[in-house]
């Protein structure tokens, strides 16, 4: 085996993340969002208004994880929250500049899915879910 490389299946496995994230970070980065917030972005949109459980459900995140990757977004005016004063659940809702900046990515999402397709073949690709699914 190379010097560096592990046998480890967690640490390949996050190898293979980090390089992955690096892609699609990189060809989101001209709308100023992370794949992460992308995500949470086009999560929202299919769901319409949705309460942080019912996000962290969809999503598969724990509710610390995906509070702190909803804080920026609502600051920056993609989301807002759409609940009455004093309700224990948050009604989250994209706004204007959310609906927005998802159209202008879908583009380059669809590049980066195009170019990690490419590096790894259809049967690599589709490799993927399979191992999602079994996790």
């Amino acid at each position: 085996m190379p010097r560096g490389k592990s046998l480890c299946y967690c640490i390949n496995l996050r190898r293979a993340a980090n390089a992955v994230t690096a892609l699609y970070d990189g060809l989101l980065a001209p709308i100023g969002l992370t794949i992460n917030q992308f995500s949470l972005l086009a999560s929202l949109s299919t769901l319409g208004t949705s309460s942080i459980s019912e996000l962290a459900a969809y999503t598969g995140l724990d509710r610390t994880t995906l509070t702190r990757t909803l804080k920026p977004l609502l600051s920056q005016g993609y989301l807002q929250d759409q609940s009455l004063p004093g309700a224990r659940n948050r009604a989250l809702c994209l706004t204007q500049r959310g609906v927005r900046t998802l159209k202008e990515g879908l583009p380059l999402w669809r590049q980066a899915q195009s170019r990690l397709e490419e590096q790894l073949g259809q049967e690599g690709a589709r490799w993927i879910y399979e191992v999602a699914e079994k996790l």
